[in-house]
């Protein structure tokens, strides 16, 4: 049988957590693909459940808060849930790794780099010894554009500079060329200038290794620089999805319209308002059924769908608008006012 065209394959993925008001939904169906050798974006605000989708698929959920009630992960046809935990661990790292936001939180403080890099081969390749494994921490460090990496093995995170640590924990995960990355934030700390590098450097590794990338960011500029599709999620759900070239240039929701029109551009005018989003995204305990943005579209026929039955009891599905390009098929009345009157309207 001929392997999937996609590495993984997430169907309605339901993941909440246990808190002291009572159990809330942090990922409420949530269902993508991500293509063999491409690059797949997942984008929203903070609150919209997008480093909680990557914990689950790494099924590193906070415990025992965390749980996912429903779904299936398949990698590569194996399904990560029905996994056991011995099962899960030899996944991890070898098949599926991940680049966290914070590189000093990742890295451990008090060892050394090439320590921390040669317990990854250490405990996913028994044969190798130790010698084989601090020679192998050397090679990834220089693959990875660190320089004098001999040096660098026996130095504390401490001692580098930021984007040289988000180099190393972006050495961890690709140490042993997993099939799947997941880069959660990986330069949001960093400037321009570093920022420019490490997704330059993901990309150059990308095309090398052919692995496929999960990019989770806030930033639609880093989407629009490296994914080839993407996935827009407003409290929980899915709101749109298609290829960059479609979200980007055909937007079909409002809040991925809203998302867009907030991007400052050169051609605006000096000093003028950026356009915001008003309203602040709906807080877990108080998730509604019906379409989760239309609290914040302010406009007559949004009010009146609020006060209507279908927002207390009825989900919109997705639909298919163009081959590839689905949308959360929200009242028609909603994705009406899109376009009209000025972005600070939104």
């Amino acid at each position: 049988m001929e392997p999937s065209e996609n590495i993984l394959e997430v169907r309605d993925l339901i993941t909440a957590f246990d808190t002291d008001s009572g159990q809330v939904t942090a990922v409420d169906s949530v269902s993508f693909d991500v293509p063999r050798s491409r690059t797949l974006g997942i984008v929203g605000e903070s609150g919209c459940g997008k480093s909680v989708t990557a914990l689950s698929i790494m099924r590193l959920l906070p415990q025992p808060m965390g749980k996912i009630l429903g779904g299936s992960i398949q990698l590569d046809g194996k399904d990560l849930l029905l996994c056991s935990p011995e099962e899960i661990r030899k996944v991890r790292g070898a098949r599926i790794s991940m680049i966290f936001q914070e590189p000093m939180s990742a890295l451990n403080p008090v060892q050394r780099i090439g320590k921390q890099l040669s317990e990854i081969f250490l405990l996913h390749r028994p044969e190798m010894s130790k010698k084989d494994a601090w020679n192998a921490s050397i090679d990834i460090l220089h693959k990875v554009g660190i320089p004098s990496p001999e040096i660098r093995v026996g130095e504390y995170p401490h001692q580098l500079s930021g984007g040289m640590r988000q180099r190393v924990v972006i050495a961890i995960a690709l140490a042993l060329k997993p099939q799947l990355v997941i880069a959660d934030e990986p330069t949001t700390a960093l400037d321009v200038t570093i920022q420019a590098q490490i997704l330059a450097l993901m990309k150059s590794l990308q095309h090398e290794m052919g692995m496929s990338i999960i990019m989770i960011t806030h930033d639609l500029g880093v989407i629009a620089e490296t994914c080839d599709r993407v996935v827009v999620m407003y409290a929980g759900r899915v709101a749109e999805m298609g290829t960059a070239d479609q979200i980007f240039h055909n937007p079909q929701h409002l809040y991925t319209d809203g998302l867009l029109k907030s991007i400052p551009r050169l051609e605006n005018q000096r000093k003028s308002k950026l356009a915001t989003i008003p309203g602040l995204v709906p807080a877990l305990q108080n998730l509604p059924i019906g379409a989760r943005f239309a609290s914040r579209s302010p406009s007559p026929v949004s009010e009146a769908y609020l006060q209507s039955e279908a927002y207390k009891t009825t989900r919109p599905s997705l639909k298919e608008v163009e081959p590839g390009h689905w949308v959360e098929d929200c009242p028609a009345v909603l994705v009406e006012s899109m376009g009209q009157g000025s972005p600070e309207d939104l």
